[in-house]
């Protein structure tokens, strides 16, 4: 049984108000920059990397003027910093080479960028120039699949299956709505059904409540990471 997109949607809205992406940027770089840091990493490490980035490396030049391993100790703590350092400071050469130092508004530009793939590209595109796209992140892909809104077996797939089925003027708010549910309620290891008001629309809960246990289907983890960042999935 297919859920209410729209009742999940309509309700999704009124527990998450006001959505917006959990990183801190000012401009479309600053969040390229962030959203790559993002692999394999919380927002708020990525937040704590940033505050001592952005004020002393404002845009591409700054950035290739520090040698690798400068970088790479400034980003260290944030997990696969080696590969992460690699592919910004190959993106910030590429983007002053072809695009005038100035982060590109089309999806097929930014994933020709190292290190940026279709979450990458797609988080960019809608927070930084409020262009509808739907990123599939670790939690959009688990909530989606538990849910029922898709049943994918990769980020693609739920990708392609939650725009064909959610109106393209909410991608955007449904993208953060998913990951603030996946985050406060639809945890990976525990989720909390007991006290989920999707409950009612839920084929993980459907399933459990009629004794043929979790919607597994799907899967439970993104296939091959969390896709963002230095070895994103495309």
């Amino acid at each position: 049984m297919q859920p209410d997109t729209e009742w999940i949607l309509s309700t999704l809205a009124e527990l998450y108000p006001n959505p917006r992406t959990a990183l801190h940027f000012e401009t479309p770089f600053q969040l390229l920059i962030a959203t790559m840091l993002s692999a394999q990493c919380t927002d708020k490490r990525v937040n704590i990397i940033t505050q001592r980035l952005f004020p002393r490396l404002g845009g591409p030049e700054d950035f290739l003027k520090l040698p690798q391993e400068a970088l790479e100790d400034l980003i260290r703590d944030c997990g696969l910093y080696r590969e992460k350092a690699r592919n910004i400071r190959e993106t910030c050469r590429l983007l002053l080479e072809r695009h005038g130092g100035e982060v590109p508004a089309r999806f097929e530009d930014l994933v020709r960028l190292p290190g940026v793939g279709r979450k990458t590209a797609n988080v960019v595109l809608a927070n930084a120039f409020g262009i509808p796209a739907l990123a599939v992140d670790t939690h959009v892909f688990r909530v989606a699949n538990r849910l029922g809104l898709a049943r994918g077996r990769t980020p693609e797939e739920v990708e392609r299956q939650l725009t064909a089925r959610i109106p393209r003027d909410r991608w955007i708010p449904a993208h953060h709505w998913l990951i603030y549910h996946g985050r406060n309620v639809c945890h990976a290891r525990s989720p909390r059904c007991e006290a989920c008001p999707l409950r009612p629309e839920c084929a993980h809960a459907r399933a459990q409540a009629a004794g043929t246990g979790p919607a597994a289907w799907a899967g439970e983890r993104v296939a091959g990471g969390s896709g963002a960042g230095a070895r994103e999935r495309t």
